[in-house]
C-alpha cells in the first residue's frame, strides 16, 4: 500500500486539473434546467442521458451498466503465494464520455505494470491499449422503476511492451444489468455483468475466459457507498483450461463531492480475496479516483 500512495496522489492532482475546465451542473446528475433541445449541446445531452437512468455509484471492480462521464484512475496491487506481487498503475481506466443519448465510449489509459519475484527476474512495462463501447437498451431512474440494461463491446489492442502484451486483438462482448431500491439519497442496488473475452487468434494459448461480476451496493448519508463485489471466472482454453476462480471484494466508495459547478470527486478502495481451490493470486487491493463531470 505504501508504494501505491505517491502515484495515487499524483494521479488525483492530474485528473483534477484535467477536468477543471468543465462548468455547469453542481453534481454528475442531470441539471433541472436542461435546455429544451439537448441534442445541440454536449453537456445538456449527457446530463439528459444520466437523468434517464439510476444515479448509483460506479462500483470499483464491476463495470457499471450506467452511462458515465468522468476521468478515472485506478491502482491495483495483488499478492501471490511465494511472495510474488503485481502492481498496475492506471489499470486501463481513463476517459469516459457520453456522445449520444444512449451510448458511452471509454478510452483506456494503458496501465504501467510491475511484477516482483522474490527469486527470478522481475518485469516492468506498459499493458495493451483498451477501448469500450456501451449501448444502453433500457433504463429508468429512481422515480420510474430504478433499473437498467446495457450491452458492451470491449477491444484490446496489442500495443503493450513485449512482456505484457497479449500479441493479439481481443474482443469482449458483455451484457450488463442493474436493479435498485430506494431513492437517490439512500438505497440499495445490484449491478451485474457477464462477459467473454475472445482473441482474434491463438486461442489455445490465450483462452476465452468467461467472467461474471456482481456488485451489491448500498447508499447511506449521501456520500457513502459501501459494497461487496464478487467475481467468478471460468477459464476456457489456455493454461488454466477448465478451472474456476472466485474473488470476493468488500469496499467503500466516497463521493460525489462537488469541486466546481460541474466537476465532482470520487475516491474508493476494495480489498480482494480469492476464495476456493484454484487461485491466480491470493489477495490484493484496488484503489480508485474519479472526477465525474
Amino acid at each position: 500500500m505504501k508504494r501505491m500512495a505517491l502515484p495515487l496522489l499524483g494521479a488525483l492532482t492530474a485528473i483534477a486539473f484535467a477536468a477543471a475546465a468543465a462548468t455547469g451542473d453542481p453534481s454528475d446528475n442531470a441539471s433541472e434546467s436542461t435546455p429544451t433541445n439537448p441534442q445541440n449541446d454536449w453537456f445538456a445531452r449527457s446530463d439528459a442521458a444520466k437523468e434517464s437512468q439510476p444515479h448509483w455509484m460506479t462500483p470499483i471492480v464491476t463495470i457499471t451498466p450506467r452511462l458515465e462521464q468522468e476521468f478515472r484512475y485506478d491502482q491495483l496491487e495483488q499478492y501471490k503465494s511465494g511472495g510474488a506481487s503485481v502492481s498496475n498503475f492506471g489499470f486501463n481506466k481513463g476517459l469516459e464520455l457520453i456522445p449520444t443519448a444512449n451510448s458511452e465510449i471509454i478510452v483506456g489509459m494503458p496501465g504501467y505494470q510491475t511484477t516482483d519475484q522474490p527469486r527470478g527476474a522481475s518485469s516492468r512495462g506498459w499493458a495493451d491499449e483498451t477501448f469500450l463501447l456501451k449501448y444502453r437498451m433500457l433504463s429508468a431512474n429512481e422515480e420510474n422503476g430504478n433499473y437498467i440494461v446495457t450491452g458492451f463491446m470491449g477491444l484490446s489492442v496489442p500495443t503493450g511492451d513485449p512482456a505484457l502484451t497479449s500479441g493479439h486483438y481481443a474482443y469482449t462482448p458483455t451484457l450488463a444489468v442493474g436493479k435498485g431500491w430506494g431513492t437517490r439519497e439512500a438505497g440499495f442496488d445490484i449491478q451485474s455483468t457477464l462477459s467473454m473475452t475472445v482473441p482474434d487468434r491463438d486461442m489455445g494459448r490465450l483462452g476465452e475466459p468467461i467472467v461474471w461480476n456482481t456488485a451489491f451496493q448500498g447508499h447511506v448519508d449521501h456520500y457513502f457507498w459501501p459494497e461487496l463485489e464478487t467475481q467468478y471466472t471460468h477459464f476456457s482454453g489456455g493454461p488454466n483450461n477448465g478451472k474456476n476462480q472466485t474473488v470476493l471484494a468488500p469496499g467503500l466508495i466516497l463521493g460525489r463531492y462537488p469541486l466546481t459547478d460541474r466537476l465532482n470527486f470520487v475516491i474508493g478502495a476494495a480489498y480482494q480475496k480469492a476464495v476456493g481451490g484454484f487461485q491466480t493470486f491470493n489477495n490484493g487491493w484496488q484503489l480508485t479516483a474519479r472526477t465525474p463531470f
